[in-house]
C-alpha cells in the first residue's frame, strides 16, 4: 500500500494517509477472515487491487474509513481471482 501511495505524494497529508492505511489493514483482516480463499500465487495481486480501490475513492474525495475498506471489499476483480471449489 505503501509504494502505491508514494505515487500520490500532493494527494494525501499525513493524517489522511493513515486513514487509508487503516482501511487497507481492515480490509486485508476482513479477507483473511472470510471464508474466500485466493491462490498464494494471487495474494499480492489481492493486495494490489484493495489498495488501487481505497485509493481510488481517496483521491474521489472519500476519507471515511468504514466507507474505503467496504468499497475496495466489493471489488468484480477480486470475485475473478479466488479459488474455485
Amino acid at each position: 500500500m505503501r509504494n502505491l501511495l508514494a505515487e500520490y505524494p500532493a494527494w494525501f497529508e499525513p493524517d489522511e494517509v493513515q486513514i487509508l492505511l487503516v482501511a487497507f489493514d481492515k480490509a486485508w483482516e476482513a479477507v483473511q477472515a472470510s471464508s474466500i480463499r485466493y491462490p498464494a500465487d494471487k495474494l499480492e495481486s489481492v493486495r494490489a487491487i484493495l489498495a488501487k480501490r481505497i485509493i481510488a475513492a481517496a483521491v474521489d474525495g472519500e476519507r471515511d474509513l468504514g466507507r474505503l475498506r467496504d468499497g475496495a471489499l466489493y471489488s468484480p476483480w477480486l470475485n475473478q481471482i479466488r479459488s474455485r471449489p
